[in-house]
């Protein structure tokens, strides 16, 4: 039984987790962290100071916001924690601090907590390997709620550079074309961002050629798929050595199963 702290437990996410990981028998969550205790129906303890929390864990899973993640850091450094990170937004220094601590501790950190975007990653490099010489074309479009503030997404960067690493990160990033008149350069990759309604969040990688388009896609219809990939992230990540992980490496772990 994996034993997990859930920081950040009375937010969407944290709540959303709350009740994945009640219908599981490999895991459990013992405690939470919240700066606002408003919910009492969590079934586990809250703190509001994390440094308050003395409940045995075996991992720690994060959603909350940048500002509490350096507290969090510490607290998992001095009580030998493994941390599922998945708070966006990270500051240059924060990544920084997050990479030194993966020396000390198991850290896994990804772009997209989905197992279908992370495996969708996988794919697109074994794509771009043979379409990008063969003079494919390549564009992503991403849409996403109208409440989304970054544009484009985190996760349409991830799947671009998954596509350029394997074309030996010769592309270039184009995310507007209004201010040029010239046809489209071999070499760049076109990222348009789309922002309505309640969209949760849709990823289109196009490869066009001649005569014939391959479309890479993956709809997510509810935050669910990232806090079940978030759970999962957790399970895969307790008891493991010090080092920087992401949900590639769950991936790999259950193909191996």
């Amino acid at each position: 039984m994996t034993r997990i702290i859930m920081h950040g437990c009375n937010g969407r996410m944290g709540q959303m987790i709350t009740g994945i990981v009640k219908d599981r028998d490999d895991a459990e969550i013992v405690a939470g962290i919240d700066v606002a205790d408003t919910v009492t129906t969590n079934g586990y303890p809250v703190f509001t100071d994390i440094n308050a929390c003395d409940v045995e864990a075996d991992v720690v899973i994060d959603f909350s916001t940048a500002s509490a993640v350096d507290k969090l850091m510490d607290y998992c450094e001095s009580k030998n924690l493994p941390l599922v990170l998945c708070s966006t937004g990270l500051s240059e220094e924060q990544l920084s601090k997050v990479k030194a601590l993966s020396g000390k501790i198991a850290v896994l950190k990804s772009a997209n907590m989905s197992l279908g975007i992370n495996l969708l990653q996988k794919l697109l490099k074994d794509a771009a390997a043979i379409l990008g010489p063969s003079g494919f074309d390549i564009e992503i479009v991403e849409k996403h709620h109208r409440m989304k503030l970054d544009a484009p997404s985190g996760t349409a960067l991830a799947l671009a550079d998954s596509v350029n690493e394997a074309l030996n990160n010769e592309y270039e990033y184009v995310y507007d074309r209004s201010s040029r008149r010239e046809k489209r350069p071999d070499k760049e990759i076109g990222i348009s961002a789309v922002r309505g309604g309640t969209i949760v969040g849709d990823h289109d990688v196009i490869f066009a050629g001649t005569d014939e388009v391959i479309t890479f896609s993956h709809s997510a219809y509810s935050r669910a798929v990232f806090a079940k990939g978030a759970v999962r992230a957790a399970v895969f990540l307790a008891g493991k050595q010090p080092g920087f992980y992401d949900m590639s490496n769950v991936i790999e772990e259950s193909l191996k199963k």
